[in-house]
């Protein structure tokens, strides 16, 4: 079994925060996969770049799916470097080391008799929604019946997310002298009104124990006014809010534009949730290989806030979890992955695949 390692360094030092980085860290995956005798197939939408390579025979089929892309970073943070069993830098846990784990395991497993198929997907836009990547993937019909993004779970098994529904809004005022506020409507205070309103909304205050508490709702951008001493008669906002999976999208939009009544509401994004169970075959399965490969005593089954690539194979049926090594701080200034769970990582994943015949999946 190949170390990982080596192969998250060199990802790490790619910047690949553009679409031009994303591009070029998936040619780098594309040619270290053919290089190592794995046939691969490239693809193109919109001008970003991904990979598909496939191992093994079955009626059922393992899909690694990983993005290479990262949020931005300083420049310092593309120097891989390791420091008391950690390895630093950008994309170190979000998510090269589930990316380089999983192409080492394709070529651990490329020449074994396995009892299924394992589809890598390494794709270019997870951090910006995916719809170029992953998403045009499963439109042009690469699916799978369980699907792992290698997204960062301290080895925990994410089985659900929320979705997402992200709005922008276009609240009127009305203008008058900073000097005599009173005679005008402040159209910033009438958005700030109007958010605090949102939250009190009946969907923002449902639960869905025991996986999550509420939905989230993020006040992400609000621009408004021009000068001092003017009232401002326009204001935009921007709210990202993720919804619980057994919330319906088109109801949320509703309750807002309801209560939107001196300005308009646009939807920029709207994502579906993951609702994997628990008891699913897979995931039963997935579990007995962190049991045979890790000392954990307990294995942390959950619902992720955030969204994931998962939610595009949903529609047609396939079954995603997040499921990655452990680290800390991705997205921060000091991302981190501990390294042993990196290898860790790839040795569980590895016993899947091989024990992951239709027939064990039916009857686990």
């Amino acid at each position: 079994m190949g170390d990982p390692i080596p192969l998250l360094e060199d990802l790490i030092k790619i910047d690949s925060s553009t679409k031009d980085g994303a591009n070029e860290a998936v040619n780098y995956c594309e040619k270290w996969l053919a290089d190592r005798g794995l046939e691969v197939k490239s693809l193109r939408n919109n001008g970003y770049h991904m990979l598909v390579s496939e191992i093994g025979k079955g009626e059922n089929t393992i899909v690694f799916n990983a993005h290479v892309d990262v949020v931005e970073g300083e420049e310092e943070q593309f120097r891989p470097f390791e420091l008391d069993g950690k390895l630093y830098g950008r994309g170190a846990v979000d998510m090269k080391a589930g990316a380089a784990a999983m192409m080492e395991t394709m070529i651990e497993l490329k020449d074994t008799d396995l009892p299924c198929r394992v589809m890598l997907q390494v794709v270019p836009d997870e951090e910006t929604g995916g719809a170029n990547g992953t998403k045009y993937l499963t439109e042009q019909g690469y699916l799978g019946d369980f699907i792992i993004c290698g997204e960062p779970t301290n080895l925990g098994i994410a089985i659900q997310s929320k979705g997402v529904v992200q709005l922008d809004f276009e609240i009127n005022g009305k203008p008058a002298h900073g000097s005599r506020p009173w005679e005008g409507k402040n159209a910033i205070i009438k958005a700030m009104d109007l958010y605090e309103r949102i939250l009190e909304l009946p969907f923002a205050q449902e639960t869905a124990q025991p996986m999550f508490n509420k939905p989230s709702i993020n006040l992400a951008k609000l621009n408004g006014g021009t000068v001092y001493n003017k009232v401002p008669e326009k204001c935009h906002m921007s709210l990202d809010i993720r919804y619980l999976p057994e919330q319906s999208p088109d109801e949320i939009i509703k309750q807002i534009e309801e209560i939107t009544t001196d300005g308009k509401v646009s939807v920029h994004i709207t994502n579906r949730p993951v609702t994997t169970k628990e008891d699913n075959p897979y995931v039963e399965g997935l579990v007995k290989s962190l049991q045979n490969k890790t000392q954990l005593e307990t294995i942390n089954i959950y619902g992720q806030h955030g969204s994931n690539d998962g939610q595009f194979f949903t529609k047609y049926g396939g079954a995603a979890v997040e499921f990655g090594p452990v680290g800390g701080d991705w997205h921060g200034e000091k991302e981190m992955v501990y390294i042993e769970s990196v290898r860790q990582y790839q040795h569980v994943i590895s016993d899947f695949v091989q024990s992951c015949s239709k027939e064990r999946m039916e009857n686990n």
